[in-house]
């Protein structure tokens, strides 16, 4: 993962840190990861419902960047406090194009839904599980990573 700075480092006290806590992404994909076991073991309308709650939230993410959705807010609010600062701030970019990536997977399973393709829709959201159950448990953000190996790809293009 792509740092930008450490809270710590910088002389101005008074300069914002441009940077991501990479324990709120990991909250989130904690939260994100019980949505979508719901969503799998609900029945329809119902997971098609909590599906389309779980989209607009990785599309707040998408759009304005993981610190805006409400998933951040709870971290912030409730967890970040009650913890000492981070090691290490990612960039932002990563965890952003992630959330976006986790958009296109649920919304693929949405509009299976709707469709009455369940096996296909079903098959989407266990992917965004997958991603999702890998950031939670072992830190390792798959969209993240898919951001890092495309920059670097266009880089040496």
């Amino acid at each position: 993962m792509t740092t930008t700075a450490s809270p710590h480092a910088g002389s101005g006290v008074d300069r914002p840190v441009r940077g991501v806590d990479p324990r709120g992404p990991q909250l989130a994909a904690g939260i994100t990861a019980v949505v979508l076991v719901a969503v799998l073991l609900l029945p329809q309308p119902a997971a098609t419902v909590l599906l389309a709650v779980q989209a607009v939230l990785f599309g707040i993410g998408a759009v304005r960047g993981v610190q805006a959705t409400p998933h951040a807010w709870l971290f912030r609010t409730f967890v970040r406090p009650r913890l000492a600062p981070p090691a290490e701030l990612e960039a932002p970019e990563p965890p952003r194009f992630a959330q976006g990536v986790g958009l296109a997977f649920t919304l693929v399973g949405l509009v299976a839904f709707l469709a009455g393709a369940g096996l296909v829709a079903q098959v989407a959201v266990g992917a965004a599980l997958v991603a999702a159950l890998l950031n939670a448990v072992f830190a390792f953000c798959l969209g993240c990573e898919v951001y890092l190996l495309i920059r670097r790809v266009i880089a040496t293009a």
